[in-house]
Parts: C-alpha cells; sequence; structure tokens
C-alpha cells in the first residue's frame, strides 16, 4: 500500500457505533493537520432516533458536521422496504439491508467525490473482517483502529471518556448500535431480547420475515421464524455475540 500524502481526501465511514466514532476522532488526530478528512454517515431509519442524537454528540467532540451519503433508490432509508424490494431478509452471504443502504450508497457517494483513503470501524478483533474487506472491495483502507491496537472494548472506554453516552443498543445490552431487530442476528438471545425490549420491533420483524418466508433465528443448528421462538430460548450471552457494527460489509452474525 502506499502511503497517505499531504492533501489527500480520507473518508471516515461512521455507522453510529463506539468503533467508528473513535476511528474518526484517531484520524483527524493524526491526519487531520495535512489531508481531507470527511466523516459520513449513511442512516437507516431503522436505527431509531437515539442514534441520531449519539451522531450529533460526536459532531461536537469532533468538531466537525458528519455529512450524509444515502442510496436514491431507497430515498426513505429503510431497511423494511429494501426488505419487500430484494423479497427477503437475510441471505447466505449478508443481509440486503446493508448491501443497498450502505454499500450502494458508498458507491454513490464515491462516483460524486475523490477519495484517496478509506476509513472504517475495524478494531483490533476484527483484523479478519478488515483483511477479507481490503482483499474483496477496496484496498485503499487505513487499518486506524487496528494499528493504535484498540478493540471493542477500548472504544467504549475512550467514548465513556469523552464524556458521550453511548447509543441506548448499549445500555440496552445489545452488542451494537445496528438497527433494532438486526436482521443479520441468528442468536434466540438476541431476539428474545429484542422481544423484550422492543416488542413493537420483534412482532414486526416476525411478520415480514414470515411472509417473506425469511427464517431469522436459528435454535439447535436449525432455520425457525420468529414466530415459533420459545420465549425461554437462549444461545450465547449477549456479551460474547460475534455481531459486528452495521458498516459497509456484511456478513451473518450473531450465532446461537
Amino acid at each position: 500500500m502506499s502511503t497517505v500524502k499531504t492533501g489527500d481526501t480520507i473518508v471516515v465511514w461512521f455507522s453510529c457505533g463506539a468503533a467508528s466514532a473513535v476511528a474518526a476522532h484517531e484520524t483527524i488526530k493524526r491526519y487531520g493537520g495535512a489531508c481531507n478528512v470527511r466523516i459520513v454517515n449513511s442512516p437507516i431509519l431503522e436505527e431509531g432516533w437515539d442514534n441520531r442524537r449519539f451522531l450529533h454528540d460526536v459532531e461536537q467532540w469532533l468538531g466537525q458536521k458528519i455529512e450524509i451519503a444515502t442510496r436514491s433508490k431507497y430515498p426513505n432509508c429503510s431497511a423494511a422496504d429494501v426488505w419487500e424490494r430484494r423479497k427477503g431478509m437475510s441471505f447466505p452471504h449478508g443481509a440486503p439491508c446493508t448491501v443497498e443502504l450502505k454499500k450502494e450508497a458508498r458507491y454513490e457517494f464515491e462516483r460524486n467525490n475523490h477519495i484517496d483513503w478509506h476509513v472504517l470501524g475495524f478494531h483490533a478483533g476484527e483484523k479478519r473482517r478488515h483483511d477479507l474487506f481490503t482483499m474483496t472491495e477496496r484496498g485503499n483502507v487505513l487499518p486506524i483502529l487496528i494499528d493504535a491496537g484498540l478493540d471493542k472494548s477500548d472504544c467504549a472506554s475512550i467514548i465513556k471518556r469523552a464524556g458521550l453516552e453511548l447509543p441506548l443498543s448499549y445500555s440496552l445490552g445489545l452488542p451494537n448500535a445496528n438497527c433494532l431487530g438486526c436482521v443479520k442476528a441468528t442468536s434466540p438471545t438476541y431476539w428474545n431480547k429484542i422481544r423484550e425490549v422492543a416488542p413493537a420491533v420483534f412482532y414486526a420483524r416476525a411478520e415480514q420475515s414470515r411472509r417473506l418466508g425469511s427464517k431469522l433465528a436459528r435454535v439447535n443448528n436449525a432455520r425457525i421464524y420468529l414466530d415459533e421462538l420459545n420465549p425461554e430460548a437462549m444461545g450465547r450471552p449477549l456479551d460474547q455475540l460475534k455481531m459486528p457494527e452495521c458498516g459497509l460489509f456484511c456478513e451473518e452474525g450473531g450465532a446461537a
């Protein structure tokens, strides 16, 4: 990989999670004096209001406006709209909502903006994901958090020390700030938590997934519909679920 030069444009893709917030802060600290650092977010309607609150708090922390990149095909930025159009909610290679509302939104932004380097919220525990992204998507990615040795818990600690309140999802015990009822999750632990803290979301996912034929939960290695999920079913504890932030790269997570 070539090296960063004075005047280069670096785009940090902010997902409203702790890791990407810290990645933005570290990028500005390291390169802000010599490069054009832009922070960009692709919103999803189902993320909920508190992600927007966190975004504005992060803007104040960074001292910089966060830009918005959207997919023109989906002006409402709604994952539910994507699932309806794609006639499915989760597929073997990932969720169509991430592809349409994050990945394709990035492609549109790239077509209209010069970018020398990308920064994503890959932390020190996600080197494999970073390596796969650089091999399959873009080679010009700066591994800011990986180089700094900052993992997920480090990022959360940095956010708290800065006096910022993490998005509500974290305080509910969820593993990240993805949409409530993230369809990348398969864990019965996760889905029963959603049923507990956001029943309207759970039943909306259950209805849509049944209608579209998407079995979102996995119990005893078998896929089932959410309306078949026993409220007492449990898999791994929430804090052990491998469920990455919803960024520009999507794979199935939340194993049982």
